[in-house]
């Protein structure tokens, strides 16, 4: 057993590598190789990195734009005692130095950072004295202005290779065009191109379309009809309580889940959904990233996503365990109406978009020259009510504001209260026998809490108060007068996203929005509509054909088995007999107008057979009849 199988067994338990992830783990860390790995949701993406990382001395830097799922893996190490750190927006600049400061002295074997904070300078000034092994950057189509989710840090990633010259750079993402997977290794500087990719063919997974008026009714149907586990994606956190409260009153059991939930309430209704107390989780596609169950046997789509990679990811968290499951999308003619309005709010026009930015400035009082490197708890709720503006075309502003580099705006997440003791032992030891208030709590919080001389650690204000038996109230006060006095650090919960200026402020007349984060990121995310507008309403063909195509495997055979397929079946044709009869009858189609006459004479087929074939393709129009009675492919 080779060394990286030996630590797949000591820390998942696992004897043997899924497909492609030991061919990923030797060309970067026994060829020392740039590498891209494009596997599909659920493909087993972060033991291509963590392997190769524990099987080497130095720590593995890890890059990921999203904070729940860096807290995810974070704990998930820590619970199979690997060593790991995180920082991203919402840490304050003393967490961060300790984190730093600890990796300086190969306390981690895991740093997981959000882009953003790569190409600051605190971040930069300490990434020389770290010893890296390896670079792994989780969700890379981010990198690309081509890919469905554009995250412009990104694009500060290849600035750190020069403090790491030797140190390869493994790229992974679950969805990813021909487009994309060139933009990716450019922009990541890949010495030589170098791609694995697994095939996205799912073929336990049954893609199925229903155009319904009442889709709320049809949904029952399903769920009535299709036992086990289930996820059901809608597009906005109003429609994830009222989906769920439908489901209810039909005696289903069902919860809802999105961004806005407190992060104890996520907790549980991750951990009843996982455990299969709830049956059926509604939820925003804030759901599911590093979310891993295995026997969901259906996923529905009450809403069209916008994206073809996005419904692709979420569809495929349905049948992991490799067993039969159904991935639905509902859909009704109002709704590409409703999906060419989101081109209005997702890129509202220039003047608007310089407005939000004045606007912003002048809620924080910035001066112009100013507030480059702050960051600012912020509302937009609030914000845009304060200026009289439309809160989607508003995020969606500040959005393409992000994207040429002039502001960040984080993910809302929920923050745990932190401490961290600055004082060294033998005078926190002098301070308690001069305070003798503060002893007993002292005393308390080191019983409590280990590591608090070297980490921020998080902390429970309530459980502290169950435990010596007070008001929460009081422990709040303990910790906010223990801070003042400097015996601790005391960063207090909080929920709340940030505002983080990268730049100063400039004046409006400087603010510039160029054409390829506008005009062309327009008529990228149009053409990708355009993609899920097409798979929602073709009838004639496969649904995962469609879907290999999009992800350019360009040979791919029908599935047999989603809803197309299924209505070809019907005809008694076996997949190969229709397949035959179809190559044999096209290029004549093609070539010329044709009469079912000689159709059926230049066909070596039981004509029953046949006719049932050009009966199909007519129904579902493929060829058309001309006026003089004669067959031609459309």
């Amino acid at each position: 057993m080779n060394k990286y199988r030996q630590i797949l067994l000591k820390y998942w338990g696992f004897t043997k590598f899924r497909e492609l992830q030991e061919e990923i783990i030797l060309s970067v860390d026994k060829d020392g190789k740039d590498a891209l790995g494009l596997l599909p949701t659920g493909g087993g993406k972060s033991i291509i990195f963590q392997v190769p990382a524990l099987a080497n001395d130095g720590m593995c830097l890890v890059i990921t734009p999203l904070i729940a799922l860096m807290k995810d893996q974070v704990e998930n190490l820590r619970a199979r005692k690997i060593k790991a750190a995180a920082i991203y927006s919402g840490l304050s600049r003393h967490e961060i130095d300790i984190i730093l400061n600890n990796c300086t002295y190969n306390a981690y074997k895991f740093l997981y950072v959000s882009p953003e904070r790569l190409s600051t300078e605190l971040f930069l000034a300490r990434l020389p004295d770290m010893k890296v092994n390896l670079v792994a950057i989780d969700e890379a189509h981010c990198i690309s202005q081509w890919g469905y989710d554009f995250r412009p840090a990104y694009l500060q990633i290849a600035e750190i290779r020069k403090y790491l010259p030797n140190i390869p750079v493994l790229a992974l993402t679950a969805t990813a065009t021909k487009n994309v997977v060139d933009d990716i290794q450019d922009k990541l500087e890949f010495k030589k191109k170098n791609v694995f990719r697994k095939s996205f063919e799912r073929k336990n997974l049954i893609y199925v379309v229903r155009e319904v008026e009442d889709k709320m009714r049809y949904l029952l149907k399903i769920v009535t009809r299709v036992n086990g586990s289930g996820i059901v994606y809608v597009r906005n956190r109003k429609k994830t309580k009222e989906t769920a409260a439908f489901l209810q009153k039909n005696k289903i059991s069902a919860d809802y889940y999105h961004a806005g939930i407190d992060n104890k309430l996520k907790d549980y209704k991750q951990d009843s959904w996982k455990q299969g107390k709830t049956r059926v989780i509604v939820a925003t596609n804030a759901f599911g990233m590093g979310i891993d169950k295995a026997d969901v046997r259906f996923v529905v789509h009450l809403d069209l996503p916008d994206s073809l990679e996005a419904y692709y990811q979420e569809a495929g968290r349905g049948g992991r365990d490799g067993k039969i499951s159904y991935a639905v999308l509902l859909y009704h003619q109002s709704d590409a109406t409703k999906v060419k309005q989101r081109m209005n709010n997702n890129f509202p026009e220039r003047d608007f978009i310089y407005r939000v930015y004045e606007a912003l400035g002048n809620y924080y009082q910035i001066p112009v020259g100013s507030a480059k490197g702050r960051m600012f708890d912020f509302r937009i709720s609030d914000f845009a009510s304060k200026f009289k503006l439309p809160i989607l075309q508003t995020y969606s502003a500040l959005k393409l504001i992000e994207n040429e580099g002039y502001l960040s705006l984080s993910e809302e997440f929920h923050s745990l209260s932190k401490i961290n003791f600055i004082v060294q032992q033998q005078d926190l030891y002098k301070f308690q026998v001069s305070n003798k208030k503060f002893d007993p709590f002292i005393k308390m919080l080191l019983r409590t809490y280990a590591g608090v001389f070297t980490n921020y650690i998080n902390i429970d204000e309530e459980y502290l108060a169950r435990k010596s038996r007070v008001k929460t109230e009081l422990i709040y006060e303990y910790l906010q007068r223990l801070d003042q006095l400097k015996v601790i650090k005391y960063i207090p919960q909080r929920k709340l996203p940030f505002i983080l200026y990268s730049e100063e402020r400039l004046e409006e007349k400087n603010l510039r929005i160029s054409r390829e984060n506008y005009e062309l990121r327009k008529e990228n995310y149009e053409s990708r509509i355009n993609s899920v507008l097409n798979y929602a309403s073709t009838q004639n063909k496969c649904r995962s054909q469609i879907l290999l195509e999009y992800f350019d495997e360009k040979n791919s055979t029908r599935c047999g088995q989603c809803d197309v397929c299924r209505r070809r079946n019907e005809l008694e044709l076996s997949k190969y007999e229709f397949d035959l009869i179809l190559e044999n009858i096209k290029p004549q189609l093609k070539e010329q107008e044709i009469s079912l006459e000689d159709l059926i004479g230049s066909c070596k087929f039981l004509e029953s057979k046949l006719l049932k074939v050009i009966s199909w393709l007519t129904e579902n129009e493929k060829i058309i009849l001309t006026e003089e009675n004669k067959y031609k492919w459309k």
